[in-house]
């Protein structure tokens, strides 16, 4: 993918914060997602599982964002809040489907897709390698302030004010050129 088409990533614009850790069993960190976490194929929220977050955590939130969808403003696949503090793992599954696992009080909004879940990465045939972040948000209060009504933007820009870490991992998913 040129660098041209590489936007920034969505915590770029936001203050320095201290970083912990996050690893999946489904989203290789630098590597390709697999077909769970693609749109058209298993459309599942991935594994995630944290440590290192600053003892003053309240909450955590977590997104996933592709900055580089051909929109003039990225794509928002993925975006919850107000996950107690005592929560540092989220199963497979845990924001999409059924929802198994989903910490009772977590609050999903509206992703790109128009939908209250995880959304799969499905970029557009021959556009090249999209970068799928995922993000652990350390918020400082048990609730974010926004309600299931908001969008990603408002979530984040109320994290903008309200995170006090952040951990991240990124993987890559394209679509080859039909024909």
């Amino acid at each position: 993918m040129s660098e041209l088409k590489r936007r920034p990533l969505p915590h770029d614009f936001h203050p320095p914060v201290p970083e912990f850790t996050v690893v999946s069993e489904d989203v290789p960190s630098g590597g390709t997602l697999g077909a769970a976490q693609v749109y058209s194929e298993g459309n599942t929220s991935p594994h995630l599982r944290w440590e290192g977050a600053p003892e003053e955590t309240r909450s955590y939130a977590v997104s996933c964002y592709d900055p580089d969808a051909p929109t003039g403003s990225g794509f928002w696949h993925w975006s919850l809040f107000d996950i107690p503090a005592s929560v540092t793992e989220l199963p497979a599954g845990a924001g999409s489907g059924d929802m198994k696992g989903l910490p009772e009080g977590a609050v999903h909004v509206r992703n790109d897709y128009g939908t209250r879940d995880f959304g799969g990465a499905a970029p557009p045939p021959g556009d090249g390698p999209h970068r799928y972040v995922f993000t652990v948000y350390a918020v400082d209060q048990e609730k974010l302030g926004p309600d299931g009504d908001a969008s990603p933007a408002v979530v984040g820009f109320n994290l903008r004010f309200h995170t006090i870490g952040r951990a991240q991992l990124i993987a890559e998913y394209e679509v080859p050129a039909e024909g």
